[in-house]
Parts: structure tokens; sequence; C-alpha cells
């Protein structure tokens, strides 16, 4: 599947708050490669990392660089998947068929579910950040880095492999993609684990980036499962949730690869 500029812009545009536009064009070439996800993925984590970096260099305290880190990821990337946390999490939750789950994702009302969902991502985000502040910087950046690329590469893989539950953002992502789609993105994403290349550490370094990336696929195929079984298929709001939980599994993923090694 060909990725062009225009689609880049139109992921960059849809996926974060950098002004890339919103164009129909932009938007039309997104949806048509939304593989297109991969190196949106890349800018994201290395804006994200700069507050590690920065807390790295001014030897701030961690709490401080796990808040900075927050912060990072919300004003880059906006809130916009948090609704699908939420969505997701008040859908888990309900008893019935998936018909009644999908009329729950669109329910205004904030359950529960989805403050417990939102909530352990916001604490996610926040302890993974204060755990990077205690690794070595160039560890730190990786786990950021390839957290984020595995979170896109998780949604290019629900829109390559997964069937729609209705109409939406999630059916016109999945429309014209297939298996195709999915290997264009894993391969997109796998240079990430290159990023401690040609320093001396950068075996460890391949090593974490390789366990944050893995960990974003496996979020990826187990809301895959979840949405066929509890919802009939792929909402938008799963692709937000996805884009989400894969980035807190593979920073934590990434600091224990570490602590481990």
């Amino acid at each position: 599947m060909a990725l062009s500029l225009t689609a880049f812009r139109g992921a960059l545009g849809f996926l974060t708050r950098v002004p890339a536009g919103h164009d129909e064009a932009a938007w039309d070439a997104y949806r048509q490669a939304p593989v297109a996800m991969v190196p949106v993925g890349y800018l994201v984590g290395v804006l994200c990392a700069l507050p590690v970096v920065l807390g790295s260099l001014l030897a701030l305290p961690a709490p401080v660089v796990g808040f900075g880190y927050l912060l990072a990821v919300y004003l880059v990337t906006g809130i916009n998947h948090l609704d699908g946390v939420a969505d997701c999490g008040d859908a888990a939750v309900v008893h019935g068929s998936s018909a009644d789950r999908r009329e729950v994702l669109k329910d205004t009302t904030t359950g529960v579910g989805a403050l417990a969902a939102v909530g352990l991502v916001f604490v996610g985000l926040s302890l993974g950040g204060v755990a990077l502040a205690g690794l070595p910087l160039a560890i730190a950046v990786a786990v950021v880095v390839a957290s984020e690329v595995g979170a896109k590469a998780g949604m290019v893989l629900l829109a390559g492999l997964g069937d729609a539950a209705h109409e939406g953002f999630g059916s016109a992502l999945m429309a014209d993609a297939g298996r195709g789609t999915t290997a264009s993105g894993i391969a997109l994403a796998t240079p990430v684990v290159l990023l401690g290349v040609p320093t001396p550490d950068w075996q460890p370094v391949a090593a974490v980036a390789l366990a944050a990336l893995g960990a974003g696929i496996l979020v990826a195929l187990a809301a895959l499962a979840w949405a066929d079984d509890r919802l009939g298929g792929v909402t938008g709001d799963v692709f937000g949730a996805t884009n989400e939980i894969a980035r807190v599994a593979g920073l934590h993923v990434g600091v224990i690869a570490w602590t481990l090694s």
C-alpha cells in the first residue's frame, strides 16, 4: 500500500495536535494508507522523549520527569484517544449482547468503567515516566519512542486484520486495508530497534526497543480478540483505546526488559 506525504500529513493531523491540517485530501490519503500512522509514531515518540532528555540533563527528580512525560504525551497527541479508553471501559463492564455494548460506546454518560479505565492509563503513564528517570538516557529514549511506534503499529494491525462493527472512523480505516497493511506497518515499525546504532550500547537499546514494540503488537491482538467477542467487531473507540493502552504496556515492558537484563 502506497505511503505518501499527504497520507503522513493526514495521519499527523488526525493523531496529534501538530497543525498539519485536516483537509479532505489528507484524510482520504490517510484513510487509504493507514500505515502512515507508524511514521507519525516515530515523530510523536521523539517529541514525548524531550522531557526525559531534559530531566536527565538537569538531574530533575523522578516525579517531575514522570509528570513532564505525561504532559508531553497529551500536549502532543491531545485527548481524543482517551475517549476511546473511556467508552471501551464502560462497554467492558456491561452485561448483555454485543449490540448492548455498542450502544454504551455511543452513550455520552461517563460511567465507573470509563473513570477506572482512564485513571489506570494516567497512573500507568505517570509511573512509567517516573521509572524512565532511573534509566540510562539512551535506554529511556528508546523505550519512549518504541512504545509510541508500537502503539501506532498496533492500530495498523487493527486496520489490516479487523472487521468493522459498524460504519464510522474505524470502518473508514479498515475499508481499503488488508493483511498487506499489517505487514507494511510491522515492517515500518521494526527499524525502531536500531535506535542505538552505532553507539556501543546498541544491543541493550535494541532489546528494550524490541520489547516495547512487541508489547504494543500484543495489546492490539488482545484488543482485536476482545472487540470481536464483545462488540462484534472493531470500532473507532477500539482504535483509540488500543493506542493508549499499547503505549502504557510498551513503556512498562520496556522498563522491565531493562531491569531484567
